[in-house]
């Protein structure tokens, strides 16, 4: 998948075109405390980990595949980390070091799978649910920013990242005590209150400070 970057201080002027090939995915669970509650569930202990497919990266303006067979497929906007360079068992306080830029995610997810299956690679790993861009943005803050989901024009999904439990260097730090994390593997940091369901015909705009707009389409998927 092919992704430009731009600066925070220039975001017009492309610097480069990354080829994102990304050998892990990881998401992280219930980490805004409104969206933890809402799914009735509390915010863990430490950082809740999942595994999405790199197969489900989806560029920005790419359409979005809802499985048929399920009662509720859901969008959520999140905060996307890429990871610059190789790192294994990073102190929080040096964690950003290791970062290559920020993005928009839509994390969707099968919801039905995710209650059947107890865990969540199934409901989180279908072809086209990772949307991420659009493009990536290098020496951005990621510790406040404001985070607006948009589903056909209607707010879904307002909140900051500051309302986050696990910030980005607790996540990095957190990760790389487990598994190396390689240049352009992913990092998705949660996501806020207001989730819901996607149908066919649905546009999805996930808007982040600093970063800009990731739009999708939903159709349903090939029979």
């Amino acid at each position: 998948m092919k992704l430009d970057v731009v600066t925070a201080n220039n975001p017009t002027e492309v610097v480069e075109t990354l080829d994102l090939t990304p050998t892990k995915i990881l998401g992280i669970g219930a980490n805004y405390r409104a969206h933890a509650a809402e799914m009735g569930k509390t915010v863990p202990a430490e950082p809740l980990v999942f595994m999405k497919a790199p197969s489900a990266l989806l560029p920005n303006g790419g359409l979005i595949e809802r499985p048929r067979g399920y009662d509720r497929v859901d969008f959520e906007g999140e905060l996307g980390v890429i990871i610059g360079r190789s790192v294994r068992g990073v102190a929080a306080a040096d964690a950003l070091d290791y970062v290559l830029g920020y993005v928009c995610v839509n994390d969707v997810t099968v919801r039905d799978l995710q209650k059947r299956d107890n865990q969540w690679t199934r409901a989180k790993g279908f072809d086209t649910f990772c949307p991420l861009g659009p493009h990536l943005v290098t020496e951005l803050d990621p510790s406040d920013l404001h985070i607006v989901t948009r589903v056909n024009g209607t707010v879904r999904q307002d909140s900051r990242t500051s309302d986050m439990a696990f910030g980005v260097p607790a996540l990095i730090a957190h990760i790389s005590a487990v598994m190396t994390r390689e240049r352009c593997d992913v990092i998705t940091t949660g996501t806020p209150s207001g989730v819901g369901p996607l149908v066919a015909g649905d546009e999805i705009a996930i808007d982040i400070e600093g970063i800009g707009t990731l739009t999708n389409r939903v159709v349903d998927a090939p029979a």
